[in-house]
């Protein structure tokens, strides 16, 4: 976490080079524990110690077991501070009072017993954690959550599809108002059922009805003639409705709602390649990027996404493994990465890397910054980089492993505390220039 007025501390405390000494240092100002919060690997007991004497009950919260030393486990297990001995103990305990989810092995450890024996204990809410937590739980225990005297017990147990609701529990749960909203979503649903919850008043009922995966030709059509924009937006992608009857949909009152993309024909990517293929003419956006997730199209087709219209469907195209090397640089060098999606168009095997650094000379700063994804880009192109007037654009060059002295120096006094902050975690930052970062902090 950046701190907005100490960005050099707080960079500072995760930059994986800085020795341990740095960070004991670091321990005595929040800026630079924050910032160590967000390192990666084990610290060294000296360090802990240090954080334990300087910090609070947050940041022993941040301490997991992977984090730190059996001793120094023990070492806050046996501390005289109870503030520090329970934080854990009391943060997790404090989710599940709270009804927030909890990992399941916190939910171990804290409570000292395996996740079986949690999964029956006398509290609701802690049984309800464990429901929310163990998604793999094996059948028995989800039938033992299903039949809970507890309503927040039950919800919690049919939130996901998995391990789902056993065909001899549907007419139990879609008859339970603690979990019919759950299950209506993703349960096979005979017409009894079917009619009897979408005559309910329940908004959120008849919408997770009309998106359940498992409704029959019969039920769509019935669905279409409710006068809720919502609901018709999802039947708007069933597969038993007509292309007329979807173009329809999408023109009406259903347009504003269809806006949202909160849903998507996910039946399209089980289809036969045939029926697939029809939609690669569809006017709606979204069933043909689902198409475009596909592996097996034929070149015509691949061509013919790759030249869409909309962006994201060029971009599902081209995330194929075969995407040729030209369809992969124009689309970023026309529109940049997607940087939240893993892999990144120029990871994939394809894209001719060799040409990143020409990105440099592109007027679009989004796809600029995909230079930086070079890790050996001249100081030239970083040099122009930092001069930009985006701060992202400066934070990937902060960052960048090829950096120069002169240049993180630079950085270092951005007036954008992000890139201030991303200067400070560079690895490249030497160990004179942390020392000067803590002495005119004070430290």
């Amino acid at each position: 976490m950046t701190n907005l007025h100490h960005p050099r501390l707080s960079g500072l405390g995760r930059n994986p080079a800085a020795p341990d000494e740095v960070l004991m240092r670091l321990t005595a100002h929040r800026a630079g524990r924050h910032g160590m919060a967000l390192r990666r690997g084990q610290l060294a007991d000296a360090v802990v110690e240090a954080l334990l004497t300087h910090g609070d009950d947050i940041v022993v919260v941040g301490l997991r077991e992977d984090r730190i030393s059996p001793a120094m486990r023990r070492r806050i297990a046996e501390h005289p501070d109870p503030a520090i001995r329970d934080a854990r103990a009391n943060f997790v305990r404090h989710l599940v009072d709270r009804e927030v989810r909890a990992d399941l092995g916190d939910l171990e450890q804290v409570y000292g017993r395996p996740r079986t024996e949690l999964a029956d204990d006398p509290d609701p809410k802690l049984r309800a954690a464990v429901a929310g937590a163990w998604y793999d739980r094996p059948l028995a225990v989800q039938t033992r959550l299903l039949a809970d005297p507890d309503p927040r017990v039950r919800a919690a147990a049919t939130v996901q599809p998995s391990p789902g609701v056993p065909a001899e529990w549907r007419d139990r749960c879609l008859a339970d108002p603690a979990v019919r909203g759950n299950v209506a979503w993703y349960v096979p649903l005979t017409w009894d059922q079917f009619t009897e919850l979408t005559a309910t008043e329940d908004e959120d009922i008849r919408l997770a009805v009309a998106a359940n995966p498992h409704l029959s030709a019969a039920m769509v059509a019935r669905l279409l003639e409710f006068d809720d924009p919502m609901v018709r937006a999802v039947v708007a992608q069933s597969r038993h409705i007509d292309a007329a009857t979807r173009d329809r949909l999408y023109a009406d009152e259903a347009k504003a709602a269809l806006t949202w993309n909160f849903t998507e024909p996910g039946w399209l990517r089980e289809a036969p390649l045939g029926e697939r293929l029809t939609y690669l003419d569809c006017p709606h956006a979204i069933f043909r990027r689902v198409l475009a997730g596909s592996r097996d199209l034929p070149e015509q087709a691949w061509r013919r996404l790759d030249d869409d219209p909309d962006l994201g469907v060029r971009r599902a195209a081209a995330r194929r493994p075969d995407a040729p090397p030209d369809v992969l640089e124009r689309l970023v060098r026309a529109h940049g990465d997607v940087f939240h999606i893993r892999p990144l168009h120029v990871e994939h095997p394809n894209f001719p890397r060799h040409t990143l650094r020409t990105f440099v000379e592109e007027p679009n700063p989004n796809a600029r910054y995909v230079a930086l994804q070079d890790p050996e880009l001249p100081e030239a192109a970083l040099r122009r980089l930092a001069d930009a007037e985006e701060p992202f654009l400066r934070r990937g060059v902060a960052r960048h492993p090829n950096i120069t002295d002169e240049l993180l120096e630079r950085l270092l006094a951005d007036p954008e505390p992000e890139v201030a902050d991303e200067a400070a975690a560079n690895p490249a930052l030497g160990p004179a220039r942390m020392d000067r970062i803590l002495a005119e902090a004070g430290l």
